[in-house]
Protein backbone atom coordinates (compact mmCIF):
# COMPACT_ATOMS: atom_id res chain seq x y z
CA UNK A 1 0.00 0.00 0.00
CA UNK A 2 1.19 3.12 -0.97
CA UNK A 3 2.22 5.96 1.67
CA UNK A 4 -0.73 7.98 1.04
CA UNK A 5 -2.78 4.94 0.70
CA UNK A 6 -4.51 4.95 4.07
CA UNK A 7 -7.26 2.40 4.93
CA UNK A 8 -10.53 3.76 6.99
CA UNK A 9 -9.32 5.47 9.87
CA UNK A 10 -12.83 3.94 11.69
CA UNK A 11 -11.42 0.76 11.53
CA UNK A 12 -8.15 1.29 12.41
CA UNK A 13 -7.67 1.11 16.09
CA UNK A 14 -10.68 1.43 18.82
CA UNK A 15 -11.58 5.31 18.84
CA UNK A 16 -13.17 5.86 22.40
CA UNK A 17 -16.66 6.89 22.58
CA UNK A 18 -15.96 9.62 25.14
CA UNK A 19 -14.77 11.44 22.07
CA UNK A 20 -17.99 11.76 20.85
CA UNK A 21 -19.28 12.67 24.40
CA UNK A 22 -16.66 15.98 24.47
CA UNK A 23 -18.15 16.97 20.79
CA UNK A 24 -21.21 17.02 22.50
CA UNK A 25 -20.24 18.41 26.07
CA UNK A 26 -18.75 21.62 23.33
CA UNK A 27 -22.16 22.11 21.62
CA UNK A 28 -23.55 22.24 24.84
CA UNK A 29 -21.26 24.78 26.34
CA UNK A 30 -21.30 26.88 23.42
CA UNK A 31 -25.53 27.09 24.02
CA UNK A 32 -24.68 28.26 27.39
CA UNK A 33 -21.84 30.87 27.00
CA UNK A 34 -24.31 32.31 24.58
CA UNK A 35 -26.85 32.39 27.48
CA UNK A 36 -24.56 34.21 29.45
CA UNK A 37 -23.27 36.73 27.81
CA UNK A 38 -27.17 37.80 26.09
CA UNK A 39 -28.98 34.77 25.08
CA UNK A 40 -29.40 32.84 21.93
CA UNK A 41 -32.67 34.97 20.34
CA UNK A 42 -30.47 38.07 20.98
CA UNK A 43 -27.04 36.96 19.72
CA UNK A 44 -28.96 36.06 16.28
CA UNK A 45 -30.88 38.86 15.73
CA UNK A 46 -27.80 40.76 16.49
CA UNK A 47 -25.83 39.33 13.88
CA UNK A 48 -23.09 37.27 16.15
CA UNK A 49 -23.61 34.13 13.61
CA UNK A 50 -23.55 36.05 10.28
CA UNK A 51 -21.01 35.97 7.56
CA UNK A 52 -19.60 38.63 5.16
CA UNK A 53 -21.82 41.93 4.71
CA UNK A 54 -20.44 45.36 4.91
CA UNK A 55 -18.25 46.17 8.12
CA UNK A 56 -19.58 48.98 10.40
CA UNK A 57 -16.69 51.52 11.37
CA UNK A 58 -16.14 50.48 14.84
CA UNK A 59 -14.94 47.37 15.64
CA UNK A 60 -14.96 44.72 18.73
CA UNK A 61 -11.83 43.75 19.64
CA UNK A 62 -10.28 40.11 21.31
CA UNK A 63 -6.64 38.84 22.26
CA UNK A 64 -5.88 34.90 21.95
CA UNK A 65 -2.86 34.27 23.76
CA UNK A 66 -2.15 30.49 21.73
CA UNK A 67 -0.03 27.68 22.35
CA UNK A 68 2.52 28.53 19.39
CA UNK A 69 2.05 25.51 17.28
CA UNK A 70 -1.77 26.50 16.90
CA UNK A 71 -1.22 30.39 16.86
CA UNK A 72 -0.17 30.25 13.21
CA UNK A 73 -3.30 28.65 11.78
CA UNK A 74 -5.88 30.62 14.48
CA UNK A 75 -3.85 33.86 13.24
CA UNK A 76 -4.67 32.77 9.35
CA UNK A 77 -8.12 32.49 10.48
CA UNK A 78 -8.42 35.41 12.40
CA UNK A 79 -6.84 37.61 8.87
CA UNK A 80 -9.23 35.85 6.75
CA UNK A 81 -12.17 37.14 9.01
CA UNK A 82 -11.11 40.50 8.63
CA UNK A 83 -10.71 39.94 4.35
CA UNK A 84 -14.41 38.74 4.87
CA UNK A 85 -15.53 41.47 7.03
CA UNK A 86 -17.24 39.15 9.98
CA UNK A 87 -19.08 40.71 12.19
CA UNK A 88 -20.07 39.53 15.61
CA UNK A 89 -23.14 42.12 16.29
CA UNK A 90 -22.91 43.50 13.43
CA UNK A 91 -18.89 45.37 14.42
CA UNK A 92 -16.39 44.21 12.77
CA UNK A 93 -14.50 41.31 14.33
CA UNK A 94 -10.64 42.02 15.16
CA UNK A 95 -8.90 39.12 16.43
CA UNK A 96 -5.21 39.72 17.69
CA UNK A 97 -3.33 36.45 18.18
CA UNK A 98 -0.27 36.11 19.77
CA UNK A 99 1.62 33.21 20.62
CA UNK A 100 2.72 32.28 24.14
CA UNK A 101 3.80 29.02 25.86
CA UNK A 102 0.99 26.99 27.66
CA UNK A 103 3.35 26.65 31.06
CA UNK A 104 4.43 30.33 31.24
CA UNK A 105 0.10 31.14 31.06
CA UNK A 106 -0.80 28.43 33.09
CA UNK A 107 2.08 29.85 35.86
CA UNK A 108 0.60 33.44 35.41
CA UNK A 109 -3.05 32.63 36.04
CA UNK A 110 -2.38 30.46 38.59
CA UNK A 111 -1.03 32.91 40.64
CA UNK A 112 -3.94 34.97 39.51
CA UNK A 113 -2.22 37.66 37.22
CA UNK A 114 -4.42 39.40 35.15
CA UNK A 115 -4.14 38.75 31.32
CA UNK A 116 -4.63 41.05 28.83
CA UNK A 117 -5.93 38.13 26.09
CA UNK A 118 -9.80 37.41 26.66
CA UNK A 119 -9.39 33.47 24.86
CA UNK A 120 -6.14 31.28 25.82
CA UNK A 121 -5.68 28.11 23.70
CA UNK A 122 -3.50 25.86 25.21
CA UNK A 123 -2.40 22.84 23.87
CA UNK A 124 -3.59 20.51 26.91
CA UNK A 125 -7.17 20.43 28.81
CA UNK A 126 -4.26 19.40 31.47
CA UNK A 127 -2.99 23.00 31.95
CA UNK A 128 -6.65 24.73 32.11
CA UNK A 129 -7.02 21.93 35.05
CA UNK A 130 -3.83 23.14 36.76
CA UNK A 131 -4.82 26.49 36.75
CA UNK A 132 -8.21 25.62 37.96
CA UNK A 133 -7.34 23.78 40.62
CA UNK A 134 -5.18 26.33 42.38
CA UNK A 135 -7.21 28.69 44.82
CA UNK A 136 -5.54 31.78 44.59
CA UNK A 137 -6.11 31.56 40.32
CA UNK A 138 -7.55 33.95 37.33
CA UNK A 139 -11.21 32.17 36.51
CA UNK A 140 -10.44 30.13 33.45
CA UNK A 141 -13.82 29.00 31.96
CA UNK A 142 -13.37 25.94 28.99
CA UNK A 143 -15.45 26.10 26.12
CA UNK A 144 -14.75 23.12 24.13
CA UNK A 145 -11.92 21.66 21.94
CA UNK A 146 -10.89 23.51 18.23
CA UNK A 147 -8.37 21.01 17.47
CA UNK A 148 -6.55 17.55 18.32
CA UNK A 149 -3.23 16.21 17.63
CA UNK A 150 -1.88 12.77 19.08
CA UNK A 151 1.47 11.85 20.33
CA UNK A 152 3.57 9.52 19.13
CA UNK A 153 7.63 8.60 18.58
CA UNK A 154 8.82 10.62 15.48
CA UNK A 155 11.90 8.20 14.38
CA UNK A 156 14.85 9.01 11.45
CA UNK A 157 14.47 6.84 8.64
CA UNK A 158 17.33 4.82 9.51
CA UNK A 159 16.56 3.87 13.02
CA UNK A 160 12.56 3.81 11.94
CA UNK A 161 14.14 1.02 9.41
CA UNK A 162 15.77 -0.99 12.47
CA UNK A 163 12.93 -1.04 14.53
CA UNK A 164 10.88 -2.64 11.44
CA UNK A 165 8.33 0.93 10.77
CA UNK A 166 6.07 0.99 9.71
CA UNK A 167 5.01 -2.60 9.83
CA UNK A 168 6.44 -3.37 13.16
CA UNK A 169 4.25 -2.02 16.27
CA UNK A 170 5.49 -1.02 19.88
CA UNK A 171 3.62 -0.17 23.30
CA UNK A 172 4.49 3.13 24.98
CA UNK A 173 7.01 1.21 27.09
CA UNK A 174 8.65 -0.67 24.56
CA UNK A 175 9.48 2.39 22.17
CA UNK A 176 10.98 4.50 25.89
CA UNK A 177 12.19 0.97 26.54
CA UNK A 178 14.45 0.88 23.13
CA UNK A 179 16.31 4.37 24.89
CA UNK A 180 17.66 2.36 27.68
CA UNK A 181 19.21 -0.45 25.50
CA UNK A 182 22.61 0.31 24.70
CA UNK A 183 23.37 1.83 21.13
CA UNK A 184 19.57 1.07 20.66
CA UNK A 185 17.58 4.28 20.13
CA UNK A 186 18.53 7.70 20.98
CA UNK A 187 14.85 8.95 22.53
CA UNK A 188 14.78 12.83 23.40
CA UNK A 189 11.55 14.64 24.48
CA UNK A 190 10.66 18.20 25.77
CA UNK A 191 10.75 18.51 29.55
CA UNK A 192 7.04 17.28 30.91
CA UNK A 193 6.81 20.49 32.98
CA UNK A 194 7.30 22.94 30.52
CA UNK A 195 5.55 20.73 27.48
CA UNK A 196 2.00 18.82 27.59
CA UNK A 197 3.82 16.15 24.42
CA UNK A 198 6.59 15.23 26.93
CA UNK A 199 4.01 15.08 30.04
CA UNK A 200 1.21 13.04 28.56
CA UNK A 201 3.51 10.64 27.23
CA UNK A 202 5.10 10.38 30.65
CA UNK A 203 1.51 9.60 32.33
CA UNK A 204 1.45 6.89 29.64
CA UNK A 205 4.34 5.14 30.56
CA UNK A 206 4.00 5.96 34.08
CA UNK A 207 0.21 4.79 33.42
CA UNK A 208 1.38 1.59 31.97
CA UNK A 209 3.54 0.11 34.17
CA UNK A 210 1.05 0.66 37.32
CA UNK A 211 0.04 -2.52 38.65
CA UNK A 212 2.96 -4.77 36.82
CA UNK A 213 5.32 -6.10 38.85
CA UNK A 214 8.46 -3.27 40.08
CA UNK A 215 6.33 -1.40 38.20
CA UNK A 216 7.08 2.10 39.79
CA UNK A 217 11.24 1.03 39.47
CA UNK A 218 10.56 0.78 35.52
CA UNK A 219 8.81 4.20 35.26
CA UNK A 220 11.26 5.28 37.30
CA UNK A 221 14.19 3.99 35.39
CA UNK A 222 12.35 5.24 32.17
CA UNK A 223 11.89 8.98 33.46
CA UNK A 224 15.84 9.33 34.51
CA UNK A 225 16.53 7.35 31.27
CA UNK A 226 14.22 10.09 29.08
CA UNK A 227 15.60 13.01 30.89
CA UNK A 228 18.98 12.86 29.61
CA UNK A 229 17.75 13.94 26.27
CA UNK A 230 15.31 16.36 27.41
CA UNK A 231 14.59 20.35 25.99
CA UNK A 232 13.15 23.37 26.71
CA UNK A 233 10.58 23.49 23.42
CA UNK A 234 9.96 21.91 20.34
CA UNK A 235 11.67 23.98 18.63
CA UNK A 236 14.92 22.58 20.82
CA UNK A 237 14.52 19.50 20.10
CA UNK A 238 14.15 19.23 16.62
CA UNK A 239 17.32 20.78 16.62
CA UNK A 240 18.83 17.62 18.53
CA UNK A 241 18.01 15.78 15.01
CA UNK A 242 20.86 14.14 13.02
CA UNK A 243 22.31 17.00 10.70
CA UNK A 244 22.43 14.32 7.29
CA UNK A 245 19.48 12.98 5.37
CA UNK A 246 20.31 9.44 6.52
CA UNK A 247 19.28 10.39 9.86
CA UNK A 248 22.87 8.84 11.03
CA UNK A 249 24.40 11.93 12.30
CA UNK A 250 27.28 14.04 12.27
CA UNK A 251 28.10 13.84 16.25
CA UNK A 252 27.47 10.39 17.15
CA UNK A 253 25.40 10.21 20.53
CA UNK A 254 25.23 13.98 20.79
CA UNK A 255 21.91 13.78 18.35
CA UNK A 256 19.16 11.83 18.76
CA UNK A 257 17.09 9.09 16.53
CA UNK A 258 14.11 9.20 17.62
CA UNK A 259 11.88 12.37 19.84
CA UNK A 260 8.31 12.61 21.55
CA UNK A 261 6.69 14.63 19.03
CA UNK A 262 2.84 15.30 18.16
CA UNK A 263 1.72 14.49 14.95
CA UNK A 264 1.11 17.94 14.41
CA UNK A 265 4.68 18.68 15.22
CA UNK A 266 5.71 16.26 12.75
CA UNK A 267 3.82 17.10 9.86
CA UNK A 268 5.20 20.67 10.24
CA UNK A 269 8.95 19.65 10.59
CA UNK A 270 8.25 16.97 7.61
CA UNK A 271 6.54 19.79 5.16
CA UNK A 272 9.91 22.27 6.02
CA UNK A 273 12.41 19.98 4.65
CA UNK A 274 13.67 20.91 1.65
CA UNK A 275 16.47 18.55 1.41
CA UNK A 276 14.06 15.72 2.15
CA UNK A 277 15.02 15.16 5.59
CA UNK A 278 11.68 13.33 6.75
CA UNK A 279 10.89 11.90 10.06
CA UNK A 280 8.74 8.47 9.97
CA UNK A 281 6.08 8.38 13.12
CA UNK A 282 5.32 5.50 15.50
CA UNK A 283 1.73 5.60 16.97
CA UNK A 284 1.62 3.37 19.90
CA UNK A 285 -0.37 0.53 19.89
CA UNK A 286 -1.85 0.75 23.16
CA UNK A 287 -2.93 4.36 22.18
CA UNK A 288 -1.90 8.44 21.54
CA UNK A 289 -2.57 10.83 23.92
CA UNK A 290 -3.83 13.61 22.40
CA UNK A 291 -3.32 17.20 22.90
CA UNK A 292 -6.88 19.00 22.64
CA UNK A 293 -6.38 22.70 22.22
CA UNK A 294 -9.58 23.53 24.70
CA UNK A 295 -10.77 27.34 23.95
CA UNK A 296 -10.72 29.05 27.03
CA UNK A 297 -12.15 32.22 28.54
CA UNK A 298 -10.27 34.70 30.78
CA UNK A 299 -11.65 36.24 33.57
CA UNK A 300 -14.97 35.65 32.43
CA UNK A 301 -16.56 37.74 34.50
CA UNK A 302 -14.53 40.57 33.54
CA UNK A 303 -15.23 40.50 30.17
CA UNK A 304 -17.99 42.82 28.15
CA UNK A 305 -20.87 41.47 27.02
CA UNK A 306 -19.15 42.93 23.34
CA UNK A 307 -16.57 40.74 24.34
CA UNK A 308 -17.65 38.00 25.76
CA UNK A 309 -20.28 37.28 22.33
CA UNK A 310 -16.55 37.87 19.92
CA UNK A 311 -14.77 36.04 21.56
CA UNK A 312 -17.64 32.97 21.04
CA UNK A 313 -18.19 34.19 17.71
CA UNK A 314 -14.71 33.60 17.06
CA UNK A 315 -14.89 29.88 18.45
CA UNK A 316 -17.93 29.34 16.41
CA UNK A 317 -15.95 30.92 13.32
CA UNK A 318 -13.37 27.84 13.80
CA UNK A 319 -16.15 25.29 13.91
CA UNK A 320 -17.02 26.33 10.25
CA UNK A 321 -15.83 24.35 6.84
CA UNK A 322 -13.36 26.87 5.77
CA UNK A 323 -11.54 28.25 9.24
CA UNK A 324 -11.40 24.16 9.52
CA UNK A 325 -9.58 23.80 6.40
CA UNK A 326 -7.00 26.31 7.60
CA UNK A 327 -6.37 24.01 10.70
CA UNK A 328 -6.07 20.92 8.76
CA UNK A 329 -3.44 22.80 6.65
CA UNK A 330 -1.24 23.47 9.39
CA UNK A 331 -1.29 19.95 10.33
CA UNK A 332 -3.95 19.72 13.10
CA UNK A 333 -6.75 17.22 13.11
CA UNK A 334 -10.50 18.54 13.24
CA UNK A 335 -11.69 15.01 13.68
CA UNK A 336 -10.06 12.43 15.91
CA UNK A 337 -11.50 9.58 14.63
CA UNK A 338 -11.09 10.19 10.99
CA UNK A 339 -7.51 11.78 10.42
CA UNK A 340 -6.98 13.51 7.13
CA UNK A 341 -5.01 10.51 5.32
CA UNK A 342 -2.80 13.58 3.98
CA UNK A 343 -2.30 15.27 7.36
CA UNK A 344 -1.09 11.42 8.41
CA UNK A 345 1.31 10.93 5.58
CA UNK A 346 2.49 13.93 6.12
CA UNK A 347 3.36 13.77 9.64
CA UNK A 348 4.98 10.38 8.88
CA UNK A 349 2.35 8.21 9.53
CA UNK A 350 1.50 5.36 7.16
CA UNK A 351 -0.44 2.05 7.72
CA UNK A 352 -0.53 -0.66 9.87
CA UNK A 353 0.54 2.18 12.14
CA UNK A 354 -2.47 2.81 14.68
CA UNK A 355 -2.82 6.58 13.78
CA UNK A 356 -6.55 6.65 15.52
CA UNK A 357 -5.94 4.47 18.64
CA UNK A 358 -6.70 7.75 20.45
CA UNK A 359 -6.35 7.96 24.79
CA UNK A 360 -9.27 10.54 25.46
CA UNK A 361 -8.52 10.71 29.35
CA UNK A 362 -4.95 11.02 28.75
CA UNK A 363 -4.63 14.71 30.38
CA UNK A 364 -6.56 13.54 33.44
CA UNK A 365 -5.64 15.41 36.38
CA UNK A 366 -4.73 12.46 38.64
CA UNK A 367 -2.90 10.81 35.94
CA UNK A 368 -0.46 14.20 35.53
CA UNK A 369 -0.26 14.84 38.62
CA UNK A 370 1.61 11.30 40.00
CA UNK A 371 3.14 11.78 36.35
CA UNK A 372 5.01 15.22 37.22
CA UNK A 373 5.01 13.92 41.00
CA UNK A 374 7.03 10.64 39.57
CA UNK A 375 9.38 13.22 37.29
CA UNK A 376 9.90 15.59 40.27
CA UNK A 377 11.58 12.85 42.41
CA UNK A 378 13.44 10.90 40.40
CA UNK A 379 14.77 13.25 38.11
CA UNK A 380 15.35 16.62 39.77
CA UNK A 381 17.08 14.80 42.79
CA UNK A 382 15.34 14.87 45.44
CA UNK A 383 16.77 15.36 49.77
CA UNK A 384 13.27 14.18 51.67
CA UNK A 385 13.21 13.37 55.04
CA UNK A 386 10.04 11.09 55.64
CA UNK A 387 8.67 11.35 59.52
CA UNK A 388 5.98 8.85 60.82
CA UNK A 389 3.26 8.56 63.14
CA UNK A 390 4.06 5.50 65.42
CA UNK A 391 1.36 6.67 67.77
CA UNK A 392 -0.95 3.62 69.32
CA UNK A 393 -3.90 5.17 67.29
CA UNK A 394 -2.13 3.67 64.26
CA UNK A 395 -2.62 0.12 65.39
CA UNK A 396 -6.36 0.75 64.40
CA UNK A 397 -7.70 -1.44 61.07
CA UNK A 398 -8.22 0.25 57.98
CA UNK A 399 -12.03 -1.03 57.28
CA UNK A 400 -12.31 -3.71 54.85
CA UNK A 401 -9.05 -5.21 54.78
CA UNK A 402 -8.46 -6.68 58.34
CA UNK A 403 -5.08 -4.69 57.98
CA UNK A 404 -4.09 -2.12 60.71
CA UNK A 405 -3.58 1.85 59.53
CA UNK A 406 0.33 1.16 60.08
CA UNK A 407 0.81 -1.99 58.02
CA UNK A 408 -0.89 -0.11 55.24
CA UNK A 409 0.94 3.11 55.67
CA UNK A 410 4.29 0.74 55.47
CA UNK A 411 3.48 -0.79 51.76
CA UNK A 412 2.70 2.70 50.71
CA UNK A 413 6.26 4.48 52.10
CA UNK A 414 7.34 1.47 50.22
CA UNK A 415 6.27 1.95 47.16
CA UNK A 416 7.25 5.12 47.02
CA UNK A 417 10.99 4.75 48.03
CA UNK A 418 10.87 2.67 44.57
CA UNK A 419 10.88 5.28 42.80
CA UNK A 420 13.41 7.34 43.66
CA UNK A 421 17.18 6.76 42.50
CA UNK A 422 20.39 5.99 43.81
CA UNK A 423 21.14 9.87 43.45
CA UNK A 424 18.41 10.77 45.71
CA UNK A 425 18.43 11.75 49.40
CA UNK A 426 15.98 9.89 51.86
CA UNK A 427 15.91 9.56 55.27
CA UNK A 428 13.16 8.04 57.76
CA UNK A 429 11.82 9.52 61.37
CA UNK A 430 9.40 8.30 63.76
CA UNK A 431 7.70 9.86 66.25
CA UNK A 432 4.93 9.76 69.02
CA UNK A 433 5.68 10.72 72.91
CA UNK A 434 8.75 10.63 74.73
CA UNK A 435 10.76 7.93 72.37
CA UNK A 436 14.14 9.35 73.17
CA UNK A 437 14.07 10.51 76.86
CA UNK A 438 12.15 13.72 76.57
CA UNK A 439 12.08 13.64 72.87
CA UNK A 440 9.06 13.06 71.09
CA UNK A 441 10.71 11.41 67.70
CA UNK A 442 13.49 9.32 67.40
CA UNK A 443 16.07 9.29 63.92
CA UNK A 444 15.82 5.82 62.55
CA UNK A 445 17.42 6.09 59.69
CA UNK A 446 19.81 9.30 58.89
CA UNK A 447 19.33 11.70 55.48
CA UNK A 448 21.38 10.60 52.58
CA UNK A 449 22.37 9.31 49.29
CA UNK A 450 20.35 5.75 49.07
CA UNK A 451 22.91 4.49 46.62
CA UNK A 452 25.44 4.68 50.11
CA UNK A 453 26.83 1.51 50.38
CA UNK A 454 26.20 -1.91 49.19
CA UNK A 455 23.94 -4.66 49.54
CA UNK A 456 22.09 -5.23 52.85
CA UNK A 457 24.73 -1.88 53.96
CA UNK A 458 23.06 0.32 51.19
CA UNK A 459 20.53 3.25 52.42
CA UNK A 460 18.25 1.70 50.39
CA UNK A 461 17.86 -1.48 52.33
CA UNK A 462 18.24 -0.02 55.50
CA UNK A 463 15.42 2.52 54.89
CA UNK A 464 13.31 -0.72 53.43
CA UNK A 465 14.25 -2.60 56.69
CA UNK A 466 12.97 0.27 58.69
CA UNK A 467 9.63 1.10 56.86
CA UNK A 468 9.20 -2.97 57.58
CA UNK A 469 9.84 -2.54 60.93
CA UNK A 470 7.20 0.80 62.26
CA UNK A 471 5.22 -0.23 64.84
CA UNK A 472 2.66 1.72 66.94
CA UNK A 473 3.75 2.60 70.82
CA UNK A 474 1.40 0.90 73.22
CA UNK A 475 0.01 3.52 74.82
CA UNK A 476 1.71 6.29 72.61
CA UNK A 477 0.15 9.35 72.07
CA UNK A 478 0.87 12.27 68.62
CA UNK A 479 3.80 14.45 69.99
CA UNK A 480 3.68 16.14 66.05
CA UNK A 481 4.37 19.44 67.00
CA UNK A 482 7.74 19.24 68.84
CA UNK A 483 8.45 16.53 66.13
CA UNK A 484 7.91 18.70 63.48
CA UNK A 485 9.72 21.49 64.87
CA UNK A 486 12.84 19.44 65.04
CA UNK A 487 12.50 17.79 61.87
CA UNK A 488 12.16 20.92 60.35
CA UNK A 489 14.84 22.27 61.82
CA UNK A 490 17.33 19.63 60.69
CA UNK A 491 16.09 19.75 57.10
CA UNK A 492 16.80 23.35 56.76
CA UNK A 493 20.58 22.97 58.10
CA UNK A 494 21.14 20.07 56.24
CA UNK A 495 19.65 21.65 52.98
CA UNK A 496 21.23 20.61 49.53
CA UNK A 497 21.56 22.83 46.52
CA UNK A 498 20.68 21.99 43.59
CA UNK A 499 18.05 19.75 44.51
CA UNK A 500 14.17 19.28 45.25
CA UNK A 501 14.68 19.49 49.16
CA UNK A 502 11.19 18.50 51.31
CA UNK A 503 10.04 17.16 54.75
CA UNK A 504 7.14 14.65 54.44
CA UNK A 505 5.08 14.94 57.81
CA UNK A 506 2.41 11.49 58.13
CA UNK A 507 0.06 11.55 60.88
CA UNK A 508 -3.36 10.44 61.76
CA UNK A 509 -4.31 12.50 64.36
CA UNK A 510 -3.99 15.72 66.03
CA UNK A 511 -1.24 16.83 68.86
CA UNK A 512 -1.48 15.30 72.14
CA UNK A 513 0.96 16.23 73.50
CA UNK A 514 0.04 18.44 76.46
CA UNK A 515 3.80 19.58 77.15
CA UNK A 516 4.79 20.91 73.62
CA UNK A 517 4.56 23.88 71.79
CA UNK A 518 1.77 25.39 70.68
CA UNK A 519 0.44 25.83 67.07
CA UNK A 520 0.63 29.41 66.48
CA UNK A 521 3.89 29.25 67.72
CA UNK A 522 4.91 26.33 65.79
CA UNK A 523 3.59 28.24 62.87
CA UNK A 524 5.62 31.34 64.02
CA UNK A 525 8.67 29.36 64.44
CA UNK A 526 8.33 27.43 60.71
CA UNK A 527 7.69 31.23 58.81
CA UNK A 528 11.13 32.03 60.48
CA UNK A 529 13.06 29.31 59.41
CA UNK A 530 11.43 29.26 55.80
CA UNK A 531 13.66 30.77 53.21
CA UNK A 532 12.61 31.09 50.10
CA UNK A 533 15.94 31.44 48.52
CA UNK A 534 16.84 28.02 50.18
CA UNK A 535 13.31 26.40 50.08
CA UNK A 536 12.26 23.05 51.79
CA UNK A 537 8.21 22.89 51.71
CA UNK A 538 6.49 20.68 54.43
CA UNK A 539 4.41 18.26 53.41
CA UNK A 540 2.23 17.43 55.50
CA UNK A 541 -0.71 14.05 54.79
CA UNK A 542 -3.83 13.76 57.44
CA UNK A 543 -4.20 10.22 57.49
CA UNK A 544 -7.73 8.69 58.31
CA UNK A 545 -11.13 10.01 59.82
CA UNK A 546 -9.38 11.58 62.82
CA UNK A 547 -6.86 13.66 61.18
CA UNK A 548 -7.61 17.38 60.62
CA UNK A 549 -6.62 18.17 57.23
CA UNK A 550 -7.04 22.26 57.85
CA UNK A 551 -4.56 21.78 60.84
CA UNK A 552 -2.05 20.13 58.98
CA UNK A 553 -2.28 22.66 56.17
CA UNK A 554 -2.10 25.87 58.31
CA UNK A 555 0.98 23.84 59.72
CA UNK A 556 2.37 23.24 56.32
CA UNK A 557 2.31 26.57 54.42
CA UNK A 558 4.21 28.66 56.86
CA UNK A 559 6.88 27.03 54.94
CA UNK A 560 5.55 27.02 51.34
CA UNK A 561 4.36 23.50 51.52
CA UNK A 562 0.67 21.88 51.62
CA UNK A 563 -1.15 19.84 54.04
CA UNK A 564 -4.01 17.30 52.79
CA UNK A 565 -6.15 14.78 54.13
CA UNK A 566 -6.23 10.56 53.13
CA UNK A 567 -8.79 8.64 53.84
CA UNK A 568 -7.06 5.60 53.59
CA UNK A 569 -3.43 4.95 54.02
CA UNK A 570 -3.56 3.24 50.35
CA UNK A 571 -4.05 6.52 49.56
CA UNK A 572 -0.49 8.08 50.70
CA UNK A 573 1.80 7.70 47.86
CA UNK A 574 -0.52 9.64 45.32
CA UNK A 575 -0.81 12.48 48.09
CA UNK A 576 2.78 12.51 48.42
CA UNK A 577 3.26 12.60 44.47
CA UNK A 578 0.65 15.29 44.31
CA UNK A 579 2.07 17.87 47.09
CA UNK A 580 5.58 17.04 45.95
CA UNK A 581 4.51 18.16 42.14
CA UNK A 582 2.68 21.53 43.67
CA UNK A 583 5.65 21.89 46.00
CA UNK A 584 7.96 21.72 42.73
CA UNK A 585 6.28 24.12 40.53
CA UNK A 586 6.07 26.47 43.16
CA UNK A 587 1.84 26.49 43.12
CA UNK A 588 0.13 25.16 45.87
CA UNK A 589 -3.27 23.57 45.67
Amino acid sequence: MGRHSLPDARRAGSADPRIRARRRNTALATALVLTVVGGTAAAVRGGLFSFGGSCEDDVVHIEVAASPDIAPALRAVAEDAREKNVTSDGRCLDVSVSARESYKVAAALGAGKKSEAQVWVPDSDAWVERVAGTSAATQVTSLGNVASSPVGVAVVPSAAKTLGWPAKTYSWTELAGQRMRAGKLRLGAVDPTRSSTGLLALARISAATSGVKDGDVRAAAMAKSLSERTSDSDTDLLDTLPTDTLGTGRSGADRNQALILSEQAAFAHNNAQDSGQRLDLFYPKDGSPLLDYPYTLVDEPRLSTDEGRAALRFMTLLGEAAPRQFLRMFGFRTDAESPSATLVAGAGGRSPQPYARILADSASKGAVQEALGMWTITVESARITTVVDASSSMAQPVPGGGRSRMDVTKESLLQALATFTAEDEIGLWKFSTKLDGDKDYRVLVPTGPLGNGKGSTSRRAKLSAAFKSLEPVPHGETGLYDTTLAAYKAAVASYAKGRFNALVVLTDGVNRDPGSISRSDLVSELQKLADPERPVPLIAIAVGPDSDRKEVDEIARATGGSGQRVNEPSQIHAAMLKAITAAGTGNPY
